[in-house]
C-alpha cells in the first residue's frame, strides 16, 4: 500500500475516534484514543504528532486534544460515512460486529461520487 494512502487512512481513523470520544466523553485524551482504537500509547503519540503537524489537532498544556476546523471536516466526513454504511449493512441483515468492521474498511476507499449515489439510493428507497 502506498504510504501516503495508509497515512491518510490512519489520520481518518484517528480523527473519527477522537470525534467519537468528544461526543461521548466531552473531551479527548491520548490514552482514550489508544483504548478506542486498540493501539499502543506510543502509536498514538506518533500519530498525534503527525496530526498536529498537518493542522488537524491541537493539544493544550494538560495534553487534552482539540480537533481543529480542518480536522473536523475529515473527522465528521469519516464518521458520517461509517454511520451510514454500518446502518445500511445492519438493515440488510448483516450482524452488527461485521457491519461495523466492513463500514470501517469501506469508509476510506469509497469515492465521493459513489458514496453520494449510495446515499441518494438509500434515501429514495426509504
Amino acid at each position: 500500500m502506498n504510504p501516503d494512502v495508509k497515512s491518510e487512512k490512519t489520520a481518518e481513523d484517528y480523527l473519527e475516534a477522537m470525534l467519537m470520544l468528544k461526543k461521548n466523553k466531552g473531551y479527548i485524551r491520548s490514552i482514550d484514543v489508544a483504548a478506542q482504537l486498540g493501539v499502543t500509547k506510543p502509536s498514538v503519540t506518533y500519530t498525534t504528532k503527525r496530526l498536529k503537524e498537518k493542522g488537524y489537532i491541537v493539544m493544550d498544556k494538560d495534553n487534552y486534544i482539540t480537533i481543529t476546523e480542518k480536522g473536523m471536516v475529515i473527522a465528521q466526513r469519516t464518521l458520517d460515512r461509517h454511520e451510514i454504511l454500518s446502518s445500511f449493512f445492519i438493515s440488510i441483515g448483516v450482524n452488527e460486529e461485521t457491519a461495523l468492521a466492513d463500514a470501517c474498511k469501506i469508509e476510506h476507499d469509497i469515492s465521493p461520487e459513489t458514496f453520494e449515489a449510495f446515499c441518494k439510493y438509500i434515501e429514495s428507497h426509504k
